[in-house]
């Protein structure tokens, strides 16, 4: 069973930096098939995915298999900060709403207003370098690498343009995690009570699984409109077809349906239902041996 002393604010934060940093290099060649299929747009120019298996063979077959990895390192520099803000910052706001609220111990209500509160947290950390991977994803891409990237949108879009984004980006972060640390808390307390680290680990990767499966369910459509958004050049006078997410959700379902709005859901799940089972594995882990060490 997994140790639940607290730990400081580092410990936590660490944590979930060695937990995003090993999802991210297991899953990540989903995640450039999830963009790829997001910003395809039925009958538009452009290669045109029938899938995730489709996908992928014309990345590789037109692109070469290095393709799949094309942007990792902007992901990699982020998921350190991204992943550990989301835990760390979970975990603190479970203590604080605990206290604020008068709970002894930890509701489900609880946990989906922490995970909502983190991930918003997190979309802070995150929007800078989810619009550099957005870009270098992009079939159509010419940059040459991240910095490339954040000098030619500085020099052409504004310093504010690296925040593009930031209104979905809070949305989408928002309702995954409240949907993702709502399931765990659930489906921990379904499980049979772990006896050993083994049966643990088993909980853990079965409860972040469905938790990351559900996250993924509530918040893909906000997922299709922040990459459309972030991949759409900031000119001044113009007006921008995908701004606000309202807006933009209603332009894509009268446009291609409401289909549209879950575009790239099969990659996007296949990568954080298993990976935010890692994910939980990893920093459980990660936390029980900072225990070992700090209480011994």
């Amino acid at each position: 069973m997994s140790d639940v002393r607290p730990l400081p604010f580092i410990y936590q934060f660490a944590a979930g930096a060695v937990a995003g940093i090993s999802e991210i290099l297991v899953m990540y060649p989903l995640d450039v098939v999830k963009t790829r299929m997001q910003l395809q747009v039925s009958g538009g120019a452009g290669p045109q995915y029938h899938g995730v298996v489709d996908c992928i063979k014309q990345i590789v077959a037109k692109e070469g298999a290095s393709r799949l990895y094309k942007g990792i390192s902007s992901p990699v520099l982020m998921e350190a900060p991204k992943r550990a803000t989301k835990f760390a910052c979970n975990d603190e706001f479970q203590k604080i709403y605990k206290r604020e609220f008068g709970n002894g111990k930890l509701t489900q209500s609880l946990s989906i207003l922490s995970g909502a509160s983190a991930g918003c947290c997190e979309a802070f950390v995150v929007v800078p370098f989810e619009l550099v991977k957005i870009r270098l994803q992009d079939a159509s891409s010419s940059y040459k690498g991240p910095i490339d990237v954040v000098r030619k949108i500085i020099a052409k879009e504004g310093v504010l343009a690296m925040y593009n984004g930031l209104e979905s980006t809070l949305w989408r972060h928002g309702v995954w995690n409240s949907g993702y640390f709502g399931l765990i808390f659930q489906v921990r307390n379904l499980l049979p009570k772990a006896q050993s680290k083994t049966e643990q680990t088993r909980n853990d990767l079965i409860a972040g699984t469905i938790g990351g499966t559900f996250g993924s369910l509530l918040s893909t459509p906000f997922d299709v409109v922040k990459s459309r958004v972030q991949n759409t050049a900031v000119v001044p006078g113009a007006v921008r077809k995908y701004n606000w997410s309202c807006p933009a959700l209603l332009t894509i379902y009268k446009e291609e349906g409401f289909k549209a709005l879950y575009k790239g859901f099969v990659p996007k799940v296949l990568r954080l239902g298993p990976g935010g089972g890692i994910l939980l594995v990893v920093f459980t882990g990660v936390m029980d041996f900072f225990r070992a060490s700090y209480y011994k």
